[in-house]
């Protein structure tokens, strides 16, 4: 029987030390290519930082130092400039919004202009606020007191005022509003009541004039947001009134919504 030969020993038990050193010297590569990495040029920085602050607000902050030593700093001094605008997005909107209120004053001041002897009298007023312009008319212009009828009389106004709104598409909400003396009769249950249904009237009155249906809504309003005192005569009289708002939105715009759905967890 031939006998196996005795498996040689490791003539070098050390062997394990290259294998070591050559994990070392890979991690040690790493951390080296990870701080290059993670090394910011900050001249580079700068420029970037410059640009984009250009680009997106349109002004002209001030130059980051150029360093004249800097090797970078030349490099981009000797790069050609791009033919590309900056987008002033801030000048842009900035400008939207001047013309849309550069577009209300004028429409604002047209109807000052129509409707002077009335505004002179103190029973009609026109206001541009940050909503759009609103035409405060006196009650006593629209209605007998205590009542939603518009009068015969009114019309020859409603069609004036008409006139000058259907020269474009801007959505109007009529608002109602009431001094605060209770009412309470078989009509009307309270202020509440009789501010909106006038609301309502000059809104059917703006339609038959030839306003678009889509551009009106009607609020009532109450008592709640008088003008001045409610203590004098002059003042409730003032408090008594119909606002038509021309807003700054236009009918075209689309209302985006976002439906909202319940927690299941909560009903359990």
């Amino acid at each position: 029987m031939l006998r196996r030969k005795p498996l040689e020993e490791d003539e070098n038990p050390d062997r394990w030390l290259v294998s070591y050193a050559d994990f070392i010297t890979l991690l040690f590569a790493f951390f080296v290519v990870m701080y290059s990495i993670s090394s910011v040029n900050k001249g580079k920085y700068t420029q970037l930082t410059y640009s984009m602050g250009t680009a997106f607000t349109g002004n002209n902050p001030p130059k980051p130092p150029q360093n004249s030593h800097s090797a970078a700093d030349s490099k981009l001094k000797s790069q050609p400039k791009s033919f590309i605008k900056p987008l002033p997005l801030s000048h842009l909107y900035a400008e939207k919004m001047r013309r849309e209120r550069e577009s209300m004053t004028n429409m604002g001041i047209g109807l000052s202009n129509t409707l002077a002897p009335l505004i002179t009298e103190g029973k009609l007023q026109v206001v541009q606020n940050n909503r759009g312009i609103r035409i405060d008319i006196h009650d006593s212009l629209l209605f007998t007191p205590g009542s939603a009828e518009i009068s015969a009389s009114a019309t020859g106004l409603m069609n004036e005022i008409a006139t000058v709104l259907k020269s474009n598409q801007r959505l109007i909400q009529v608002e109602g509003h009431t001094d605060n003396i209770p009412i309470h009769n078989a009509t009307f249950f309270s202020n509440w009541e009789l501010s909106a249904v006038r609301a309502s009237s000059v809104v059917r009155m703006l339609s038959v004039a030839g306003i678009a249906e889509a551009r009106l809504s009607a609020l009532g309003f109450g008592s709640a947001q008088p003008i001045t005192e409610n203590e004098t005569l002059n003042g409730r009289a003032k408090n008594r009134r119909v606002s038509i708002m021309i807003l700054y939105e236009t009918q075209n715009q689309e209302d985006s919504a976002l439906e909202i759905m319940p927690n299941k967890t909560s009903n359990q």
